[in-house]
């Protein structure tokens, strides 16, 4: 998915045909840059654990179905860090493919598992600062950082379908 074609650097004159046709290795994909699955699954194991911890979208949350799900359904937590470890392998290009459990409108939609849970735009602003300080818990360096949080992000509208102003 990241992984970037090998650029041509441009002819320069006075230099030899070698230096003139010097090319880039293609760029490593974002999964292998992050250190591959098992690295991913402790990012995500981490970061599934801070987010039942957190005082907005955890245990103690405002958002009555956010709270009982993570005071009421923590058996499925297991499960739930297989699949966001899916889709995060998958999101960043590495082998392993994510296959929703509720179908959505895309083959990475989450319109449909999250809908019901009525996640408002800035309780996903706050799982999003969660994963922030997870990866920097991980020491992510700032690029792959940059990378995984705009991944997130760009499903905010999917996670949030369920929401309602009220």
């Amino acid at each position: 998915m990241l992984a970037a074609a090998a650029a041509s650097t441009a002819l320069l004159p006075g230099r030899d045909a070698r230096a003139q046709t010097k090319q880039t290795a293609p760029d490593k994909s974002l999964y292998e840059r992050l250190g591959g699955v098992f690295a991913i699954a402790a990012v995500v194991d981490h970061f599934s654990d801070a987010i039942v911890k957190n005082p907005i979208v955890g245990q103690k949350s405002k958002n009555p179905q956010l709270r009982k799900w993570h005071t009421k359904n923590l058996e499925r937590l297991p499960g739930l860090k297989f699949m966001r470890t899916l889709w995060v392998c998958d999101v960043s290009g590495g082998p392993f493919k994510f296959v929703a459990t509720k179908p959505g409108a895309t083959p990475l939609g989450l319109e449909e598992v999250h809908r019901n849970l009525k996640i408002s735009p800035g309780e996903f602003d706050e799982v999003a600062a969660e994963l922030g300080r997870t990866l920097d818990h991980f020491k992510v360096p700032k690029a792959e950082k940059t990378e995984v949080l705009e991944a997130f992000a760009a499903h905010k509208d999917e996670v949030i379908a369920g929401y309602k102003k009220g």
